[in-house]
């Protein structure tokens, strides 16, 4: 049994320095890009803004 946990060991740390991004992580980031450009072109688009600052 020995050998099968040093195996079993050497499987673990093999997946822990895996850093293959999984789909479901993707897509979290994605929404979160997608919704912080969505929001500077909310801002930009905005007119609540004056042209020109009082002076």
């Amino acid at each position: 049994m020995k050998i099968k946990t040093r195996w079993m060991n050497g499987i673990i740390e093999e997946a822990d320095k895996c850093t293959t991004r999984m789909p479901w992580e993707r897509g979290l980031r994605r929404e979160a890009f997608i919704a912080s450009r969505r929001a500077v072109a909310a801002l930009r688009d905005n007119d609540a803004r004056t042209p020109r600052p009082a002076a």
